[in-house]
């Protein structure tokens, strides 16, 4: 159903919660990440146990996979927070700022940099071992059809949004020429999974129409929205605002989904749901209620508060339908959250993709009633 939020199980799990509970809680498509499946247990690994649907025993629901990408890029730039907090310098910086070579110079070992670009793919050390490995377009889509996520997408490079015009048109045409051999790997054996592709630009109008028309003119079965977002949630709606409309043009355009990676905070599900996004992928509400912030309707509650020591027979949120609210005061999860207990992780991630979940739920019915 969409749009819908998708929770992220980065290791083919979600932390803290039994698949089954974020079923019941009305979690549809989930997000697992190649980088870190690759690395552990590996693509041999999953495919022998039948793919990721049984692996995880989660036999009904729809998964989508990225490449890997994302995380191997992080490796020279930091998370987007970190990107945008140094301006683009590479972390741990011995080498060029601002993204204005190729290769991210960003000081691994004796000087060595972590992630090596170019145009065959991508070399980086695994974080586990220190061995290198190399990612290309072939090997992400034939590690993602290991997996059988029903959802694939195409390797991409991740440029910082703190990044010169020209570097950017570089990384541009490189990722149309990764996605376009992805696309290639992918139809010699569909196996009945979609490849999405991934627009990129930045928050460049010129940048983001020329990877618009091009990625559209493939047979790409979903349209991506990545690379750089923008630098906080008002620049990702503008930029979402003269985009989207481009996918509204032409019929085959209007008839396929739309994903939002990496974003699904609240405001900008709001505002981005009725630009025509169908899908949003984030660790975000999870990762929240993990460090002690609990999604209400009444807006977000902070566990940690002494203040909820004696908030007996009070739930989360009194409107909400989870285990956790149906069974649990707000004084018991402020007791969980201080004694560390794993209990709390379970109890506070559950209710948090319930509460998504229903946010979108009603999106959708706001939908059909004539509200958006």
């Amino acid at each position: 159903d969409t749009p819908g939020f998708v929770a992220v199980a980065t290791n083919g799990a979600l932390k803290g919660v039994d698949m089954r509970d974020a079923d019941k809680a009305g979690q549809q498509l989930i997000f697992c990440n190649s980088y870190h499946l690759l690395l552990q247990p590996g693509p041999e690994v999953i495919e022998a146990a039948g793919g990721l649907h049984k692996f995880m025993n989660r036999k009904s629901g729809p998964i989508i996979t990225d490449s890997g990408g994302f995380q191997v890029f992080s490796l020279a730039y930091g998370s987007v927070h970190e990107e945008l907090s140094s301006k683009g310098e590479l972390k741990r910086n011995s080498g060029k700022k601002n993204g204005s070579s190729h290769t991210n110079n960003s000081g691994g070992k004796n000087g060595a940099p972590p992630v090596k670009v170019s145009e065959k793919g991508v070399i980086f050390k695994s974080y586990r071992d220190g061995r290198k490995i190399s990612l290309t377009p072939e090997s992400t889509v034939q590690a993602q059809k290991s997996y059988g996520s029903d959802i694939i997408i195409p390797l991409d490079e991740l440029p910082p949004y703190h990044i010169d015009r020209e570097r950017l048109v570089e990384s541009v045409e490189l990722t149309h020429r990764w996605e376009a051999r992805s696309l290639r790997e992918h139809l010699r054996d569909v196996k009945n999974q979609a490849m999405y592709c991934v627009v990129h630009g930045g928050v460049d109008v010129e940048l983001r129409t020329k990877s618009v028309e091009y990625l559209t003119s493939l047979p790409f079965d979903g349209y991506a929205i990545g690379g750089s977002l923008g630098k906080n949630s008002n620049e990702l709606l503008e930029l979402l605002g003269w985009m989207m409309p481009m996918f509204d043009e032409t019929e085959q355009r209007r008839t396929k989904p739309r994903h939002l990676l990496g974003i699904a905070d609240e405001r900008s599900i709001l505002g981005a749901v009725s630009t025509g996004i169908d899908t949003f992928d984030s660790c975000y509400p999870t990762r929240l209620g993990r460090h002690g912030t609990l999604l209400t309707k009444e807006g977000r509650l902070n566990i940690k508060s002494g203040k909820h020591a004696r908030s007996y027979g009070i739930p989360i949120d009194k409107e909400c339908s989870c285990s956790t609210c149906q069974h649990y005061d707000r004084s018991y999860l402020w007791h969980l959250f201080k004694a560390n207990e794993p209990l709390y992780l379970q109890l506070a991630t559950l209710h948090n993709i319930q509460y998504m979940n229903d946010l979108m739920a009603q999106l959708r019915q706001d939908i059909l009633d004539g509200k958006i």
